[in-house]
């Protein structure tokens, strides 16, 4: 196979991975303890302020592979019938750059042991391209025009838990946006935001007399218009309350690997990795993500509220 040859493989490749992650929002693994990023209905489940940063490398090796920065935040107010929360993410894929920028609230409807919190989120998309090939046709249409454009966008979702089990539901963008010109449109076939639907459930279960050791079995269901069902099934150990260490399976994609410390009583680190297993592996080695969470109580805000513990729902 000529050099040529396999530039030209590559490329298709690239323009294919395009077209299909300009349809989608970022595959996160860290919504394991982050998950605002895919329900607005989870702002102010922690009480206290919660601020998050996590990273994303997908696709190791792979030239102008997925690259993901994420800073969210959230808390309540009104004693904890209330939550709001923001979101930032910067997404790079080759030569294309997309950034989400959403608010959150959540209405919540408190019972004596549990809570049912009702979500929406509203924000934009900026989408922008600019192309930098080595083209022999200087003057090829396609990749004359850069792509810059704004599109705003809204989703919603639910949220239940308790101490020791959540469900969520989310749709967390709903319009369907058109992104590329007509120019582009032909060649990429058309670039626009996909409506997609998040279920997501799980429970923490002591398993020694101690209690010292705790199972956290969960999962996602995650549904994209015009794409196959997928499913993450997820296992966690959790030590002391302090250390955790588990695996997932993304059907079609990856299995997971990922651990998790309370570095303090306000901070928290955890780290994935993506062993994939679809055909893209031929290609480039798997997906690391890290995340770092930090919590604190506004003295003016929370006062004597009871804020859960890192492996708590409620």
């Amino acid at each position: 196979m000529s050099g040529k040859f396999k530039y030209l493989l590559i490329l298709g490749l690239l323009l294919g991975i395009v077209q299909s992650y300009a349809q989608q929002y970022p595959v996160f693994t860290q919504y394991y303890f982050n998950e605002l990023v895919i329900n607005p209905a989870y702002a102010g489940s922690h009480v206290q302020l919660s601020l998050t940063a996590m990273y994303r490398n997908q696709w190791v090796n792979f030239p102008g592979a997925p690259k993901t920065y994420n800073i969210s935040g959230h808390s309540s107010f009104k004693k904890k019938r209330m939550g709001f929360g923001f979101m930032i993410n910067h997404d790079e894929i080759g030569s294309y750059k997309n950034e989400h920028i959403y608010f959150s609230y959540a209405y919540k409807i408190l019972f004596p042991k549990s809570t049912l919190s009702m979500g929406i989120q509203a924000g934009f998309n900026l989408l922008s391209a600019r192309y930098k090939l080595d083209l022999q046709n200087i003057d090829d249409p396609s990749f004359l025009n850069s792509i810059n454009t704004i599109k705003p966008n809204f989703g919603a979702g639910l949220y239940y838990n308790r101490k020791n089990f959540f469900v969520g539901i989310s749709i967390p963008f709903i319009i369907n946006n058109t992104i590329a010109s007509s120019v582009q449109q032909n060649l990429l076939n058309g670039i626009k935001e996909a409506r997609y639907y998040y279920l997501r459930s799980g429970f923490v279960k002591t398993i020694d007399r101690n209690k010292n050791v705790k199972i956290n079995p969960s999962v996602l269901v995650r549904t994209q218009e015009g794409q196959p069902l997928a499913v993450d099934f997820n296992c966690a150990f959790i030590f002391y309350d302090v250390f955790g260490a588990g695996i997932s399976y993304r059907t079609s994609d990856s299995f997971i690997t990922f651990i998790d410390l309370q570095m303090t009583e306000q901070m928290h680190f955890a780290y994935s990795y993506d062993w994939t297993t679809s055909s893209i592996n031929r290609f480039a080695a798997g997906s690391h993500e890290f995340m770092l969470n930090y919590r604190f109580k506004i003295s003016s805000v929370h006062k004597n509220l009871e804020c859960p513990k890192y492996y708590e729902y409620r």
